[in-house]
């Protein structure tokens, strides 16, 4: 059977088939867990959105997601830039522990190997039907990818039934989607070529052709240009496989719905079924068809903000704000297909992001002009690439209607959680163990994430991008900064590469102190010792 749902054919009547051959006591233990999806936006700030504050723009169906569950205000992803929190969302790993798990560039080859845990593979062994959508950046092949055929492996080999990548980010070449192993649409006599350097003389960059640009760059990103961008690294080929960047959100839609969609009719196939054999105990019930794992991995707000151009002019706050509005625009129609096909009351929804905000982050795109009153970290300092509050602190909210109570004004839990402890969250939540030696960063903050405890994780560690030796470490009220190279980036969003010269230690208080303003190191030595050891000692850490 094809691990592919895209290739069924017809869809609904062989993924009944499939549930049949799955065994009952596996359909019935995966029968009781409801619906994930995951959406994961990407450089979205904590003041992003008007449910955390924002005035300057609304965003209503993130805002009503909000409403029918819980916002978290110390919602935390692990790391300041995308592909270190991707590898531990994943994995319930550290990036610190892995190896190459900083900023993945365009020929990187697969960063979370074959065999590892990881939470869609511990949903797999639950029963769910897993699948990935969006942005990747977590490399793909065994030494790099093979463009012009298998991209394996990739996620088909850590627990995805399927996947449509954008497989690195699109600031970084190639501009092409990824279904399941292959270059989607590449055709054989066109084929895709991805490097470090020029592939010739008179290849066009966004320096030697700025003139010809609809976007210009304002630092880094002048190499290859498509669809009128400039991007980091060189490609050529691959034409018909191309995307435009104002279409990327639509098909993630699309491709996300459609997922709905076939789960619904095989269970609507499934009670059929059920209802015309005479034997319908030993045929299973609607009920028995699996549940489904989303993770939809939003390429918004990330540069370059290409929204689709009904969406541009949105805002007053320029492209930044014109992909945050086409962002609330994709959570609403995942949600109103949800509810169209009765699936709502039964899925647990994460709303997240991978890190804080940038500004400018290559690209002249007005975010720093029109920026006016509108503050993306919120009330805290910092940003992507920064430990600061700022840069891992960000929107983070869980709505289930059949389960987490609701509140016309909303609910705010204080619970420390964050996207590192989704593996082992939800695992629990589909009732799966996991391996002692597995997701060891990952902790089970399930009764958090369903509001009926407002305990959290304890301490957490927070990193820049995934190996630099800057990190942050929050224990309650305190958070310990540590830099080894005595700098700290993005400290200001709107200049988000500046370095600043710190103390290679300092100490804030979270609960009085939430913008990191006064550091308190000299005053408690103490205190700021035994944090500086509690975090060497998690550094150090060995499984």
């Amino acid at each position: 059977m094809p691990r592919s749902l895209v290739s069924l054919a017809p869809v609904a009547v062989t993924l009944f088939a499939c549930v049949m051959g799955m065994g009952f006591e596996r359909i019935a233990a995966a029968a009781e867990a409801p619906n994930i999806v995951v959406i994961m936006a990407d450089d979205l700030g904590y003041g992003d959105l008007s449910c955390y504050g924002a005035t300057a723009l609304q965003t209503p169906h993130i805002d009503a997601l909000a409403a029918s569950g819980l916002r978290f205000t110390s919602g935390y992803c692990s790391a300041s830039t995308c592909t270190p929190t991707r590898y531990s969302f994943l994995t319930g790993v550290y990036a610190f522990r892995g190896e190459r798990t900083g900023i993945a560039p365009p020929n990187a080859p697969a960063i979370i190997r074959p065999g590892t845990v990881t939470l869609p593979s511990l949903l797999q062994q639950a029963g769910y039907r897993t699948a990935v959508i969006g942005k990747w950046h977590l490399g793909l092949g065994e030494t790099e990818p093979n463009w012009n055929g298998s991209l394996s492996p990739g996620p088909l080999e850590i627990g995805f039934d399927e996947a449509l990548l954008l497989p690195t980010t699109n600031d970084r070449v190639p501009q092409v989607y990824v279904r399941d192993r292959r270059v989607e649409n590449l055709a054989a006599d066109d084929p895709l070529w991805v490097g470090r350097t020029k592939p010739s003389p008179d290849h066009p960059t966004g320096k030697t052709h700025r003139d010809t640009l609809k976007m210009d760059w304002s630092h880094g990103h002048n190499d290859t240009i498509h669809n009128g961008i400039s991007r980091i690294g060189f490609y050529t080929g691959g034409e018909e496989a191309r995307f435009r960047d104002e279409d990327l959100a639509d098909r993630w839609v699309r491709e996300s719905i459609a997922l709905f969609e076939r789960h619904a009719a095989a269970k609507t196939t499934a009670a059929t079924t059920a209802a015309t054999t005479a034997a319908a105990s030993d045929a299973g019930t609607s009920d028995d068809v699996p549940p489904f794992f989303l993770f939809f991995s939003s390429h918004d707000i990330h540069v370059p903000r290409m929204p689709h151009e009904r969406f541009q002019a949105a805002t007053s706050l320029g492209y930044r704000g014109d992909a945050i509005a086409q962002l609330d625009w994709c959570v609403g129609e995942l949600t109103t297909a949800l509810d169209r096909l009765e699936l709502r009351e039964n899925t647990l929804i994460v709303f997240c992001s991978d890190n804080g905000p940038v500004l400018d982050d290559g690209y002249k795109d007005g975010a720093i002009e029109q920026l006016g009153s509108h503050t993306p970290g919120g009330p805290f300092t910092g940003g992507k690439y920064s430990v600061y509050e700022g840069g891992t602190r960000t929107p983070f909210i869980t709505s289930w209607p059949g389960r987490i109570t609701s509140d016309p004004n909303g609910r705010t839990s204080e619970a420390l959680v964050c996207t590192i402890d989704l593996a082992a969250s939800l695992a629990d939540l589909a009732g799966v163990d996991v391996p002692a030696a597995a997701c060891r960063d990952s902790e089970n903050v399930l009764p958090a994430l369903l509001g009926t405890d407002r305990a959290g994780r304890e301490r957490l560690v927070q990193q820049d991008n995934g190996q630099s030796g800057t990190y942050g470490y929050r224990r309650g009220r305190w958070k310990l900064h540590r830099y080894d190279r005595g700098r700290a980036r993005n400290v200001t969003v709107a200049t988000p590469l500046a370095n600043t010269a710190v103390p290679p230690l300092m100490l804030f208080d979270l609960e009085t102190d939430p913008a990191e303003t006064t550091n308190l190191a000299d005053e408690k030595p103490d205190l700021t010792a035994e944090l500086a050891q509690e975090l060497q000692a998690i550094l150090e850490e060995t499984p």
